[in-house]
């Protein structure tokens, strides 16, 4: 009898193996299991784990302390989709936010240069001269509150718009170095403390701004470059945290808000340095670095301390949502297994190239704008200090709000089945690339009426808030593995087109700001976008590339456990 028995639990046993090996075949190849098979499969793997081995044999107690420790290092996998938490507000949307208020935080340090600048330099200097040649085109005639503003603006230094664009780029020169190793560090070591650390030295030399200035334009040159180093790992690093935590089906969105921060950032900084600079009451131009300067070093010490490196780390996350974070990023984004980057298949690959080229594309018109727009609102529109900040943070105002909508958007075409990702992708980037092109080439031709250029920038480049939901999400789709390292490739690359933008606007108008010579860096700026756009529309996709796959793996894990369950068959019978 006791052998009868026996025997019936072996071949038990093997059932149950059998049938948790055809489970993960179904799961892997994207073959859905009915919610009453899932409960009793539950039940299923916790009997066989308690009382038998692969082969079948039952095992006095087979949860052993080797066991037991043998599986805590290893990755929580699941077999099965688990539905989303009940919870609307989780751990992953708490990381997101925080995620989101560093890309603002990143953009602020970015561009309250852009406005301060304005405030820096000694405008009737320059003017007087004798090497700069006479304004043409110029729109009005002069009036006390043009003169009153052109006054208010004047500051202690005597740039000239090349020596200007120089230092608008310094600190891209330092943000490209970055790029590239923190992507990969990220991969290897995690991203929270590459990002948190990096942010901090930006915030504390953005600090050191007002000091530098009053030492030199050299002095300057190098504490922005040090800036730019600092925030080098922001994107790279933004991306290794969002595919370690953002399951796919709420990619479009959670990325889409976290870039959005960008906007944001912007919005806060061109407004508030532009009042900040005429409010004398506080310093002026100065008082712009050291109060968001302050507010950087805060958000840096929150990070560190509330944000953690993934799901399995968190020592607060509900378990349901830790598993649904995981079963739905099963096989990827590192969480089961840390493959070698295949550099070779990346370098070759279409799709990436197609992200690349509309990444270079979009920080090329996005620098050119964002670096430039307040110069030539106040060289060619004539806007006070005030104003100056407040109109050129419209058009990223309107972005920011047109992102929001478009990933909305973008989540229900993919979900709803009638589009693809990669059609989807190509859809939304094409509203987000071709739409500010358009609008640079209508309002190169504008002339002076100052409220149809600023309402045709505005609609433009609140268009451009598509590309968040297009190549700029698109890294998570074909390679979520490597997402962290394809995003500080693209990035720094872009950044290098980006860099160029401020030098030449400044080579382009050199020492005379006409209507005619901002119409060539608009058509320039138009022209980039038109063919990064177009190639990304040819050759892009939304699918996962198969040298970011990890059915390979798969394929290897359920050829051992075949294995296994034929070996024993084979030695039973």
């Amino acid at each position: 009898m006791r052998e009868v028995f026996a025997s019936k639990c072996r071949e038990f046993g093997r059932v149950c193996n059998s049938v948790r090996v055809t489970v993960a075949l179904r799961v892997t190849r994207g073959t859905g299991l009915t919610s009453t098979f899932q409960t009793e499969l539950s039940s299923l793997n916790t009997l066989t784990d308690r009382f038998f081995d692969v082969g079948g044999n039952m095992v006095e107690n087979a949860m052993t302390p080797d066991r037991k420790k043998s599986e805590m290092k290893k990755p929580e996998t699941f077999d099965v989709e688990i539905s989303a938490p009940k919870v609307r507000f989780g751990k992953r949307h708490m990381v997101t936010f925080m995620i989101f208020l560093g890309m603002a935080n990143a953009y602020i340090m970015r561009t309250n240069m852009s406005v301060a600048i304005v405030a820096m330099v000694n405008h009737t200097a320059i003017k007087s001269n004798d090497e700069v040649i006479e304004i043409e085109d110029k729109c009005g005639e002069s009036t006390n509150e043009t003169d009153a503003a052109e006054r208010s603006a004047d500051g202690p230094f005597v740039w000239d718009n090349k020596q200007q664009g120089y230092l608008l780029s310094s600190f891209f020169w330092g943000y490209v170095i970055t790029q590239i190793p923190f992507g990969i560090l990220a991969k290897r070591y995690g991203a929270k403390y590459f990002l948190g650390i990096g942010m901090l030295i930006n915030s504390l030399f953005g600090l050191l701004v007002p000091v530098s200035a009053n030492w030199g334009y050299w002095p300057l040159i190098i504490v922005r470059f040090i800036q730019g180093l600092g925030e080098g790992p922001i994107v790279p690093c933004t991306h290794a945290l969002l595919a370690k935590w953002i399951p796919p089906n709420e990619r479009s969105r959670m990325g889409a808000f976290v870039y959005a921060g960008a906007q944001f950032g912007t919005i806060i900084s061109m407004p508030l340095s532009g009042l900040l600079a005429d409010w004398q009451l506080v310093g002026g131009w100065p008082s712009i670095f050291y109060v968001f300067g302050v507010i950087g070093t805060i958000w840096c010490i929150a990070f560190l301390i509330w944000v953690y490196e993934d799901p399995e780390q968190h020592p607060s996350i509900a378990e349901d949502e830790k598993k649904f974070i995981l079963s739905s990023l099963w096989g990827s984004a590192g969480i089961s297994s840390s493959p070698p980057v295949p550099w070779k298949s990346i370098a070759t690959s279409l799709p990436f190239w197609a992200i690349l080229m509309a990444h270079m594309g979009q920080n090329y018109g996005y620098e050119t704008l964002m670096t430039q727009l307040p110069t030539f609102m106040k060289q060619i529109l004539h806007f006070s200090i005030k104003k100056n900040g407040i109109y050129s943070a419209l058009p990223y105002f309107a972005m920011w709000l047109f992102s929001m909508f478009i990933s909305h958007v973008a989540d229900w075409m993919i979900s709803s089945g009638r589009f693809t990702h990669t059609v989807t992708r190509k859809i939304v980037n094409s509203i987000g690339q071709f739409a500010p092109a358009l609008a640079l080439i209508a309002a190169s031709y504008t002339g002076c009426n100052a409220w149809l250029t600023v309402t045709i920038i505005t609609l433009g480049v609140g268009l451009n808030g598509a590309i968040y939901s297009g190549f700029k999400v698109n890294h998570l789709d074909i390679s979520p593995r490597f997402a962290g390292i394809l995003m500080s490739f693209t990035n720094c690359i872009a950044n290098l087109a980006g860099l160029l933008a401020p030098i030449t606007v400044g080579e382009v108008i050199a020492k005379s700001p006409s209507q005619a010579k901002w119409r060539i860096v608009f058509m320039i700026c138009a022209g980039v976008y038109i063919f990064c756009a177009a190639f990304y529309a040819i050759f892009g996709s939304g699918q996962r590339q198969a040298w970011d796959n990890p059915d390979k793996d798969d394929d290897k894990n359920e050829k051992n456990q075949l294995d296994s369950v034929k070996i024993v068959n084979e030695t039973q019978h």
